[in-house]
């Protein structure tokens, strides 16, 4: 594959794009999976929540802001080893901060990322780790893709819990953990359900955790992984939450969770590692792939390798 070569106004204008989109503009997928949820609800008090998130999402595509909780901005870059970025790979974090910046200052995203300790505010939710970017080389494409997800507080917060099992708890310690974490995170609409509930299993603590903030913030709903066990497992655990008549924003119902996706890792033997990470029911994530042509497509549907 011949070089390909990004320029610094190119990638400055696909970072502020997409981190425009996340903030403004709902997933297809997300939507699809709320309007079955309102169908499928049977009082005005579980429908309500559902019915003024898609309002929200109709203002929304007219340029504002889905939910005031931007929350964390994170980026996640995908490009072949053929690419080059103008002034450098490092540049790529200048120029997330700098989408993040003035994203900001236009109000697509709250200033509300806080120094932990003095709650120094830095106004444009730049500062130490923040904005994250994780960057992954693929040899097999010839294209960039960037994705941008804006990580809510409450989702984030409330809804973020790891615990190393023992070996012998085995699936069914795993499901109680999950189960335990959903019904402890989900009631008082703490993490505003429905979202989608990540979780990762096995690794390291970093590791486990790492999995399930990707498998909750980076793959559609309806996907399914393609190791049988952790795909029945996914439908076998949503299946069960829509059970618990917690639903819409905790006030009770059908809708409790859009879906489950589990990444894993290889374990020791002597323990599983096993984190739970919830996207609330105002997913905000964008893509922006530029391609070997020039082209650029803006989407909501990541092809992050998450294996």
């Amino acid at each position: 594959m011949r070089e390909m070569v990004v320029s610094k106004d190119t990638l400055n204008e696909m970072m502020y794009r997409a981190t425009v989109r996340a903030a403004c503009i709902i997933p297809r997928d997300c939507r699809q999976a709320v309007e079955k949820g309102e169908r499928l609800e049977e009082t005005e008090v579980s429908r309500g929540p559902l019915s003024f998130f898609l309002e929200a999402c109709d203002a929304g595509e007219k340029g504002r802001t889905l939910c005031p909780d931007t929350g964390w901005q994170i980026y996640w870059i995908k490009m072949g080893e053929n690419v080059r970025i103008e002034n450098g790979v490092s540049s790529i974090q200048d120029a997330a901060e700098q989408a993040v910046a003035k994203a900001t200052g236009e109000g697509y995203l709250r200033p509300h990322l806080v120094h932990p300790l003095t709650m120094r505010n830095p106004l444009n939710n730049v500062g130490v780790h923040a904005p994250i970017v994780h960057i992954q080389f693929d040899p097999a494409i010839d294209y960039i893709e960037i994705v941008s997800v804006c990580k809510g507080g409450g989702g984030e917060l409330f809804g973020g819990i790891q615990r190393n099992l023992s070996e012998a708890d085995g699936r069914k310690g795993i499901v109680k953990f999950v189960l335990d974490c959903f019904v402890h995170t989900s009631y008082s609409g703490k993490t505003c359900p429905p979202g989608i509930i990540g979780i990762g299993i096995g690794g390291t603590t970093a590791t486990s955790a790492q999995l399930a903030l990707e498998a909750a913030c980076l793959r559609t709903i309806g996907n399914r992984h393609p190791d049988k066990d952790i795909a029945e497992l996914e439908d076998d655990l949503l299946a069960q939450f829509n059970q618990l008549g917690i639903g819409p924003m905790g006030m009770g119902g059908k809708t409790s969770a859009l879906d489950v996706h589990i990444e894993y890792a290889l374990t020791h033997f002597a323990g599983i590692s096993v984190s739970f990470n919830t996207f609330c029911c105002v997913i905000r994530r964008a893509t922006a792939r530029l391609d070997s042509l020039g082209h650029i497509e803006y989407g909501d549907a990541p092809s992050w390798n998450y294996r």
